[in-house]
This record gives structure tokens, C-alpha cells and sequence, in this order.
């Protein structure tokens, strides 16, 4: 039996989290407590879309897309951040991505599905 949270508790908390912080920023490796190391050259902060909990997991529902315009270094993607605002804010949560390697004047995008968050469920 493992421990965590029920699973109404667990959907609940990841539906709220995604709600307080939908703002993404790329970071290009560990952005470390405050959330504000290695952040990005393409410093762009996007509002992601969700869809529902379920499961004790929650999955973007649209793709997440910075221009050719935004992206002005060529760098590799390695984590991301989650905020509560376009611009300052507060941050909330951090994570890991696939690591991409861009080119400055490339698009970069995070497909809808994408971008998972999961917590811990007692079973």
C-alpha cells in the first residue's frame, strides 16, 4: 500500500496549483528555490491551458508556442517554471522538460498534452 493523498484531495490540489500559477517560463537548467535561476534567454512567460484532474494527474489541454520572434539565443531547454503572472509574480512550482536545443529565430513549442503534472495517490 503506498501512501499520499486521496484521490479527490490530490486532483484538487493539482486543479488549484495549475489555477494560481498558469504562467510557463523555459528555463536552461535547475531554476533552484526562488525559481529564478537559468532562466531562458526567451524569458517569455506563456499562460498554458488545462484540462481536468484526473487520476492524481493533470495534463496541458493546448499547445504552449514561442515564436521565432521570442526565441533570440540558441540554448537548450531543460526545465520550466510555473508563475502566477506574465511578468513578476509569484512562483510556484518547478519541473522538468525533454531537453531541446534551440536555435535563435526557431519556434519552439510544447504540444498540447505536453506538459504533465502528477502528485502522489494512496493506494
Amino acid at each position: 500500500m503506498a501512501e499520499g493523498w486521496s484521490s479527490t484531495a490530490g486532483n484538487a490540489a493539482l486543479e488549484d496549483l495549475v489555477a494560481t500559477y498558469p504562467y510557463i517560463q523555459l528555463h536552461t537548467a535547475a531554476p533552484g528555490a526562488a525559481g529564478t535561476n537559468a532562466v531562458a534567454g526567451n524569458a517569455t512567460r506563456k499562460q498554458a491551458t488545462w484540462g481536468s484532474a484526473s487520476a492524481g494527474s493533470i495534463a496541458t489541454s493546448a499547445d504552449l508556442v514561442w515564436s521565432s520572434e521570442e526565441v533570440t539565443t540558441t540554448e537548450q531547454y531543460t526545465h520550466f517554471t510555473m508563475w502566477s503572472a506574465a511578468s513578476a509574480g509569484t512562483f510556484g512550482a518547478s519541473g522538468t522538460v525533454n531537453a531541446n536545443a534551440v536555435t535563435s529565430g526557431d519556434e519552439f513549442k510544447i504540444a498540447a498534452g505536453g506538459l504533465t503534472l502528477s502528485i502522489d495517490l494512496a493506494s
